[in-house]
C-alpha cells in the first residue's frame, strides 16, 4: 500500500528551482497546493517587468501562485495556515523564512541547497565553490531552521567539478541533481527510511552574495586564481578588466605555464585562439570577451574589427 500524498507549498524563484518544481508536479507522492515566489521585477536593458521562472511554470501547470512583497505579515501567514501544507519545499526562494512560517507545516520545511553543507552556507554557493578551486561540490537536502543553512541534513549528493565548468554549467547540473535528490528524500521520509542528522560543527564556510566589483581582475594574482575567478563569475556578475580604457568582461579561460616573466596584465600573444595574458605567475588564455557596448564574442571574431597590439596591458 502506498503512503498518502503530502500536501505541499513550494517556495522558489529563479531557474535553479524549476527542475525541482517540474519533478514535484509529476511525482505521485505530493499534491502541490500553491507556489510562493518573488514579485515580478523589471529585467533586461528595457527594464520590462518580467515574472520569475517559477511563476511561469506554475501557471502553465495551473497551480495557484502567491507573490508577497513580505512574508512576515499576518495576511500572508494566515493564508498559508489556510492552505494547511504538511511540508513546505524551499528551493532558492530568496528570503529567510521566519519562525512563524516554519511552524505552520507539521513536517517542517525542506530546502535544496547547492553545496555539501556545512561548506558554503549562504546565497552564492556555486560561485564560491568555483572561485575557491574546489574539485567537487553537490547538493544537500536539509530541514530548515531559524539559522542560515544550519538545519539537519536528510540527504547529500556529490558531483565532480570539471575544469571547463562555469557557474552557468554547474548551476544547471546542480539544479537537476537537486530535483532528483529532493524526490529521493521525500520518498525516504514517506517510507520512514531517511532520518535527519545534525550538520558537523567543523568545516563550516560561507558563500556571501557577490557584487559586480568582486569581478575586477588583479593580474598580479597567480593564473590559477584568476582562472577560477573568471569561471566562478560567468555568467554573473562577470570578471572584468580594462582595454584601452574600456570595460572588458573576460570568459572561457585556459591555463598555460609561462617560462618567461612578463608584466602582469601584459598581452603576449593575440591570435584567433585568444589573448595570452601574463599574470603574477604563468599565463592565462582568454578565448571570449565582451567590450562595453558590444555583445559577448570569441576573440577571433573581435579581432576582425580590432587590432590588438602585443605588449598592451589589461587593467
Amino acid at each position: 500500500m502506498n503512503p498518502p500524498r503530502w500536501r505541499i507549498v513550494f517556495m522558489g524563484t529563479p531557474s535553479f528551482a524549476v527542475p525541482s518544481l517540474e519533478t514535484l508536479i509529476h511525482y505521485g507522492g505530493v499534491e502541490v497546493a500553491a507556489v510562493v515566489t518573488q514579485p515580478d521585477r523589471p529585467k533586461g536593458r528595457g527594464l520590462a517587468v518580467s515574472p520569475p521562472p517559477i511563476k511561469v511554470l506554475a501557471e502553465q501547470a495551473k497551480i495557484p501562485v502567491l507573490q508577497p512583497e513580505k512574508i512576515r505579515t499576518e495576511n500572508f501567514l494566515g493564508g498559508m495556515r489556510k492552505l494547511s501544507p504538511q511540508v513546505i519545499i524551499v528551493v532558492a526562494y530568496g528570503k529567510i523564512l521566519p519562525p512563524e512560517l516554519l511552524a505552520i507545516p507539521p513536517r517542517g520545511a525542506i530546502n535544496v541547497h547547492a553545496s555539501l553543507l556545512p561548506k558554503y552556507r549562504g546565497a552564492a554557493p556555486i560561485q564560491w565553490a568555483l572561485i575557491n578551486g574546489e574539485e567537487t561540490t553537490g547538493v544537500t537536502i536539509m530541514q530548515l531552521d531559524e539559522g542560515m543553512d544550519t538545519g539537519p541534513i536528510f540527504l547529500m549528493e556529490e558531483i565532480k567539478i570539471e575544469p571547463t565548468d562555469t557557474t552557468g554549467t554547474l548551476h544547471d547540473r546542480l539544479a537537476s541533481l537537486g530535483a532528483r535528490a529532493l524526490i529521493k528524500t521525500l520518498d525516504g521520509l514517506q517510507k520512514g527510511t531517511i532520518i535527519p542528522r545534525p550538520q558537523p560543527k567543523t568545516g563550516v564556510s560561507y558563500a556571501p552574495m557577490l557584487k559586480k566589483e568582486d569581478g575586477r581582475i588583479d593580474w598580479r594574482q597567480p593564473a590559477g586564481k584568476i582562472f577560477n575567478l573568471i569561471r566562478g563569475l560567468d555568467p554573473w556578475p562577470g570578471s572584468y578588466s580594462y582595454w584601452r580604457g574600456k570595460l572588458c568582461h573576460l570568459y572561457k579561460p585556459r591555463l598555460f605555464e609561462g617560462a618567461e616573466k612578463k608584466a602582469p596584465g601584459e598581452i603576449i600573444q593575440a591570435d584567433d585562439s585568444g589573448l595570452l595574458v601574463a599574470t603574477g605567475s604563468d599565463y592565462i588564455l582568454i578565448t571570449e570577451l565582451k567590450i562595453e557596448g558590444s555583445r559577448r564574442m570569441a576573440v577571433a571574431d573581435f579581432r576582425r574589427g580590432h587590432k590588438i597590439d602585443i605588449g598592451e596591458k589589461l587593467g
